[in-house]
């Protein structure tokens, strides 16, 4: 059993996502505090997992404090600022997964569940922060080295390629619909790709899918 820390600036903010935490067979909500200004609450809990709720302002001046620690916890963000470069910041500052406010409570539980795997989560909403603008470099011409795909990354772009969904591709694949909306955010970042054609069209362009 996977216990969840959960820390939100309301009682009723708190309830709401100790009830979605709860839903799982394989999480425990532990209620916690408010604020992550209170050090001594958080330190003092058994937990896996802390999920965050906080806002933009707090979460900024939070995440410089645990990029100086040596091993920052397993952490599940939630803010508004996802799509923005808040939610970029947060991963390099050891954040396990960044998810909109809006997400639904079966993606609060699979990332939640991925980064007691330590695993990294990147929702789609984060993708775009995550992508370089242009810069100098690559208008000079200089490619920027990325991280390869991973083979089930590859398997799940040549099933996009097909024009297979999310729940066929999840399916063939025997994983979650979450799973593959993960794979294929992943899969957007490494190829700088903001669409699934585009994806695609990288893809055969690189030699990863022969069409």
């Amino acid at each position: 059993m996977t216990t969840v820390l959960i820390v939100a600036p309301t009682a009723i903010a708190r309830g709401k996502l100790a009830a979605v935490v709860g839903a799982s067979k394989t999480l425990s909500p532990v209620v916690g505090a408010a604020d992550l200004s209170l050090p001594e609450h958080v330190e003092a809990a058994q937990y896996d997992v802390l999920l965050v709720d906080l806002g933009s302002e707090r979460v900024a001046a939070w995440l410089r404090n645990l990029g100086a620690e040596p091993v920052p916890p397993a952490i599940v963000l939630l803010t508004e600022e996802a799509r923005r470069p808040l939610g970029a910041e947060a991963l390099r500052a050891g954040v396990r997964a960044v998810l909109p406010r809006h997400a639904s409570g079966e993606e609060i539980i699979a990332a939640i569940e991925a980064a007691a795997a330590g695993l990294i989560v990147i929702h789609p909403d984060t993708v775009g922060a995550l992508q370089p603008g242009p810069s100098a470099s690559t208008r000079a011409g200089v490619v920027i080295a990325r991280q390869p795909l991973t083979p089930r990354e590859i398997e799940v772009l040549g099933m996009i390629a097909e024009g297979l969904g999310n729940k066929i591709i999840a399916a063939r694949l025997g994983i979650s619909e979450h799973t593959v909306k993960f794979h294929i955010a992943s899969i957007f970042v490494k190829l700088n790709a903001r669409s699934r054609t585009e994806a695609v069209t990288i893809g055969v362009r690189q030699g990863l899918l022969m069409i």
